[in-house]
Parts: structure tokens; sequence; C-alpha cells
């Protein structure tokens, strides 16, 4: 990754000081130190009269082994524990096998889903972080953590998608109030999450649809004079249950993006730990970060795949019909993040097959002992794998049912959310400047943050 020259490496082992105090570093010390440190080296100016601060440093881009450190806060740590039932007490299957991934990673995830992808922004460009694959997915799970690994770890994670931050118009709609002094300034580093909602959404239906008979809910279209969401077929036989319905609305986004709040709290925490200053707040909107058209010539935005919903009546009710029905849906990034729907799909069965293949195919999920065996004791991941019931045939075909019935109203997937969605907030990090809070407060920062430089760059 290139920098300019103040963001390369400092002596390896002024910095791999700073890593091994950074890793013994107290739980509950980050948690009670951590606070909202927003004024960066090389700030150009706060205006707030009389306290009033420019600074007199320069932006201090972090070194790879501090990005490094960020980027490993939100990756993989082994394996999940499927420890759970998946029997009723007679013997009948039980939720079927809900898990997406069997992956784990820094935070907890819906059906470890694992959802949610960052963006890195710093001086020197736009990357995308992806997960490591094969061996080097558990590349830090065990073992040491050092410098040398937990940079190759990065460095394997990272695509470059940019050669420039991701950069709006310091105003509203881009930047809220006072951030725009602030926020996504040279020398900082951002990671902003954007989460997939498509695979965990269709494995969330199906997950409701295993529930035990006469306990199966109808879906209902609240944005469609609440009409039955394709599933009348399976209401008339029986496998549904009419009088327990569920709105397609109250869905949302699943529940899914809950996990990208967590990591960001994992973030804040191992920045705390660095003596990084941090800092989560408003990100650009959705539309504006994801490249909507309406959107995309006025700044540098990451220029996500968007489908126009073509349906000509849902255009013409627009006035009065919920957002985001009728607008663009993103539905990827090209390459690094494609979501279970067109055009990535030809159409919402071949997704909904996708989703089935990668749980139950040949190298599926739940067809393959290995990963398993590292968290069972030995002969049992097998015996796991042998035994834990599949999604059935009606399940798949009732929650493809839903799945074309929004697609085909709509004309995108989902309708009530976006298929890419936005939390809205990114974290920040950057070299404080303890000049500005020794001007100001009393105890503006701990003793992390005033023993940074020692620590990791070998200056006092």
């Amino acid at each position: 990754m290139s920098q300019n020259p103040s963001a390369q490496p400092h002596p390896e082992h002024d910095e791999e000081r700073g890593l091994q105090e950074t890793l013994r570093y107290p739980l509950f010390d980050a948690l009670r130190n951590r606070r909202t440190r927003r004024v960066a080296k090389g700030i150009q100016s706060i205006p707030a009269g009389s306290l009033s601060y420019t600074s007199k440093h320069e932006p201090e881009p972090l070194t790879p082994l501090e990005e490094a450190l960020l980027i490993a806060s939100t990756g993989i740590t082994g394996v999940t524990l499927p420890d759970q039932p998946f029997l009723t007490e007679d013997g009948k299957p039980l939720v079927g096998s809900p898990m997406v991934d069997v992956i784990g990673r820094t935070a907890g995830s819906p059906d470890n889903a694992q959802a949610t992808s960052f963006f890195l922004i710093n001086d020197s460009g736009t990357y995308f972080l992806r997960r490591p694959q094969g061996d080097d997915a558990l590349m830090l799970a065990g073992g040491q953590l050092t410098a040398a690994r937990l940079i190759a770890y990065a460095e394997k994670c990272k695509v470059k998608v940019s050669d420039k931050r991701i950069e709006f118009p310091r105003q509203y709609p881009y930047y809220m109030g006072r951030n725009r002094y602030m926020s996504n300034v040279p020398g900082s580093t951002i990671l902003v999450p954007v989460v997939d909602l498509t695979r965990q959404y269709i494995n969330g239906i199906m997950f409701l649809l295993t529930q035990d008979a006469g306990h199966r809910p109808t879906f209902i279209d609240d944005w469609n004079f609440y009409r039955v969401a394709g599933v009348q077929k399976w209401v008339r036989n029986g496998f549904l249950n009419k009088d327990q319905k569920i709105p397609l609305g109250v869905l949302g986004t699943a529940r899914i993006p809950y996990e990208a709040d967590f990591l960001m709290q994992n973030i804040f925490l191992v920045a705390e730990a660095m003596g990084l200053g941090a800092w989560i707040h408003a990100a650009f909107i959705g539309p504006v970060l994801l490249g909507d058209p309406e959107y995309r010539n006025a700044g540098n935005s990451l220029r996500f795949r968007y489908h126009t919903p073509r349906n000509l009546v849902r255009q013409a009710l627009k006035f009065i019909s919920p957002l985001p029905s009728w607008r663009p849906n993103p539905v990827g990034l090209d390459g690094l993040m494609q979501g279970y729907c067109p055009p990535y799909y030809g159409s919402m069965d071949e997704a909904v097959d996708a989703l089935i293949a990668h749980k139950y195919g040949p190298n599926g999920l739940y067809n393959n002992p290995k990963d398993f065996e590292q968290v069972f004791k030995p002969g049992l991941a097998q015996k796991f794998i042998s035994e834990v019931p599949h999604y059935s045939e009606e399940v798949i075909a009732c929650a493809k049912d839903v799945c074309n019935y929004i697609y085909e109203t709509y004309d995108r997937f989902p309708a009530h959310a976006d298929a890419m969605f936005v939390p809205g907030v990114w974290i920040q990090m950057h070299h404080l400047d303890l000049d500005y809070y020794d001007q100001l407060f009393s105890n503006g920062y701990s003793e992390t943050q005033a023993r940074h430089e020692e620590l990791w760059h070998g200056r006092r």
C-alpha cells in the first residue's frame, strides 16, 4: 500500500513495543477510558470563538501495523460452535441448519451470516476489506500476534477500489454540521460498514418456515393492501397458519445490520488500547456512499451497481409508496460484494438455489466435516453433519414463492430495505493532537494516548 513518507513503517522495535503493550491492555481499562476524541494532528481549523484552535502539526497517517491491528479487530477468530438442539422432543426436525457460515468473527451475527464488509479509507485511497480464503482465513485464529503476521493478514484483506479518499462537498446532505471540520481529514483512517442483506434475508425466511406445524407464519405485504405475499397455495394446503401473519415490513433489515455496530465497538476499544483517537459518527448516507445515480456525479463514491425498478405502476405511485420500494436498489460491487438477487442471478429461484448449494452442496457448509472438526471432539463432526436436518423441500419451495413475490411485485429484492444496506455511521481513527487537549481540558486523554508516541513511534 503506497502512502506518503510520514506513513511509512517506523523502526520495528518501536512498533513491536506498542503492539505488545496493546495486546496486554486490560479490557475494562479500554471500556472505562473510551471517549470520543475528534481532534487529529494537522486539523486545519476548529472555529469556536475564544476556544478556536488550529493544529501546529502536520497530518500523521497511521502506519501499516496500526491499520493492520484495527483491520484484525473486525476479522476472523476461528470456527463457531453449533451448540444448538436440532430435534424436537418427539424427534422431529427442529429449525434445520440455520447457520450461513461456520467461520466466526470478533462480533456476533444472526445465524452467523457475517454479512458486514468494511471499506477502509486513508490518504492513499479507498480499499475493500475482503475475507481471506482457504488457510489464510484462519491465519490469526491461533498463535502469537506479531507485527509481521498482522501486516500480512491486512494485505491479504485489502483490495484497492480507488486511488482517492471517498469525498463529497463539505455541506449537507454529505456532511452533518460540525462534522465537516473534523471528519475524513488528511491523516485519518476510516472504516465504513456496508451490509449485504440478501443472503441472510433469504435464509431468515427459511428459518421462519421451519417452525413447528401450526406455527409457520403467513407472509403478507403491508405495502400492498396486506395481500398474501405469494404463498396462497401454502395457506390452502395448511403448511402455513393463515391466522398467524407476518408483514414483510416487520422483517425490515431482518436484524442483520446489528453485527456492524458490534464490530465498530470492537474497533473503538482496540483504538483506545492503542492510544489513538477514535470517533463513531454520521457517515455519508447510503445513496451517496454507494453511488446512487442521483448522487454519482457529486463526488467520489464507491460506485456500486444499481438496479432501477421498471415497474411503471410503482413509479407512478411513488409519491404515496414507501421508500425504498421504488428507488434504485444497490445490488453489489462486481467481483467483491454481489447480492443474492438479479442481476447476479437470473432469477430469485437461482438465488435461493445458490444459497442452498452454499449450505448443502458438495462442498457446502453442512456437507463437509473439515471445519467442524476444529471444534468437535474426534469423530463427532461427521456425526453432526450426518444427522443435522436440512431445510425441507417444502421450506425451500415456499421461500422461493415469497422471494419471487417480492421481486415480481417491486422489481427489486428486498423491497422493504436495500440489498446493500448502509448503517449510516463510520469510525475514524487518527493520531491525536495532544496540544489541543492540553490547552482546553483537564484529563482530556488517557495515559495510553499520552504514551502513544513513545510506545509506537519511539518519540518522547
